[in-house]
């Protein structure tokens, strides 16, 4: 049976859920459409000296980097404890666990351990990948297994730093990235965990970067980055539609952008951003390349006509979309990390020293409104694991973790 979006243009359907609420929701990495933009409205535009208030900390979490995803009154995260990698359930309310599942052993790493996957929560499940490769999903509301398979086994290996992607949950289908000369990416049955299919024709190996689907001339299509490609793949069969070649080095992370037939990717190491075009019968152009946002790993965010985030050696950076080029750029006000954005501002939040900065979602250049810093630091942080994990707006809170804590403000000031 079809449902309503099946009918209505995308924007009515968006109106539809903020109406119910269901908006408030955060159902996996970077929201409901990958794009870490919240829609949410009223909230405080400017913060008082100490920050908004602290509603609660989490505080065992255990170690990793994984984001926080929620859905009702339940938020999902991961985290290694007691030599395990685990899947937790926390009440959004209170911050207390209700629930854990472990997913499997701890990948351990210099530059630091533990899961780095966002759970993906969908029709009363959870999907959750770990840094070794195992996929389960569980029951999101006991926690218990329903079914759980490892990348292995779709001859796929962990690269460097850990399997990191968080997995797309699509008509029914769990899409996720093994990487290999079975097929780079590989749709599950939702529901049971068989393999649908795996892209035979696509047999890059895996990186660090999330899929997320659109469509674009009536084809509804998955796209991918890896160290070599971007590419469309049909959501059917796994069809390779397009390929275009990317120059990556040493990690490809940041999710890329789709607007309109447009595609915007970006990497750190040196490499830079590029712009592609989809044209008729799949072929793809590009539309400009350059240096000016070297995105490593804290996200960038399109808004309007611009990208907002952090590019490696030049700082907090405003680009234009269309043109490829530097509107603004600010190197001294805060150091590298991660972006997020809710009602007009745009939350910065510092890697290394964990400040957290409110600053005009604008063109015109960095205007902040407030600044506060994590209250704690992790006792179980290394001098080399940073604090790498997206802020997430939802339901009028601010959820910010390092290692094992969790931090939730109010930032509505209700």
């Amino acid at each position: 049976m079809k449902t309503i979006s099946s009918y209505l243009p995308r924007l009515l359907v968006w109106s539809l859920l903020v109406s119910t609420g269901f908006a408030q929701d955060w159902p996996q990495w970077r929201g409901p459409d990958r794009t870490d933009i919240s829609t949410e409205t009223g909230l405080l535009s400017t913060w008082p000296p100490d920050g908004p208030k602290l509603m609660w900390t989490f505080k065992d979490c255990g170690i990793g980097f994984s984001g926080p995803s929620m859905v009702g009154g339940t938020l999902f995260t991961m985290g290694a404890r007691g030599g395990v990698e685990q899947l937790l359930a926390i009440d959004r309310a209170k911050g207390k666990e209700i629930w854990s599942l472990d997913v499997g052993e701890v990948f351990e790493i210099a530059r630091g351990n533990g899961p780095r996957s966002t759970p993906t929560v969908a029709n009363g499940r959870v999907y959750a990948l770990g840094a070794m490769g195992n996929l389960l999903c569980a029951n999101a509301h006991n926690g218990e297994l329903i079914w759980k398979v490892s990348m292995s086994d779709l001859g796929g290996s962990p690269p460097k730093w850990g399997y990191s992607e968080s997995i797309l949950v699509d008509e029914q289908k769990v899409i996720c990235t093994p990487g290999g000369p079975q097929g780079t990416v590989a749709a599950l049955d939702a529901a049971t965990g068989k393999v649908i299919w795996q892209t035979k024709e696509f047999q890059d190996p895996a990186q660090y970067a999330s899929p997320f689907a659109f469509s674009w001339n009536g084809i509804r299509q998955y796209v991918q980055l890896t160290m070599e490609s971007l590419v469309g793949i049909g959501t059917d069969d796994g069809s390779l539609l397009w390929k275009t070649d990317w120059p990556g080095r040493t990690a490809v992370i940041t999710t890329p952008i789709y607007r309109d037939g447009h595609l915007y990717i970006t990497s750190g190491y040196g490499v830079g951003c590029k712009q592609v075009r989809l044209g008729e019968n799949n072929q793809v152009s590009d539309v400009y390349s350059n240096k000016v946002m070297k995105n490593r790993h804290g996200g960038v965010i399109l808004l309007g006509d611009y990208l907002y985030g952090y590019s490696d050696d030049r700082g907090w950076t405003c680009q234009n979309f269309e043109t490829g080029e530097e509107v603004w750029r600010e190197e001294e006000k805060l150091g590298k990390g991660s972006i997020a954005y809710a009602d007009g501002r745009l939350y910065c939040l510092s890697r290394e020293e964990g400040t957290v900065t409110l600053i005009d979602a604008s063109p015109k250049g960095w205007k902040e409104f407030g600044r506060f810093q994590l209250p704690l630091d992790s006792e179980l942080r290394q001098p080399r694991w940073l604090i790498w994990t997206h802020p997430v707006i939802a339901a009028a809170r601010l959820y910010l973790r390092n290692q094992n804590l969790l931090f939730c403000y109010d930032v509505k000031g209700s």
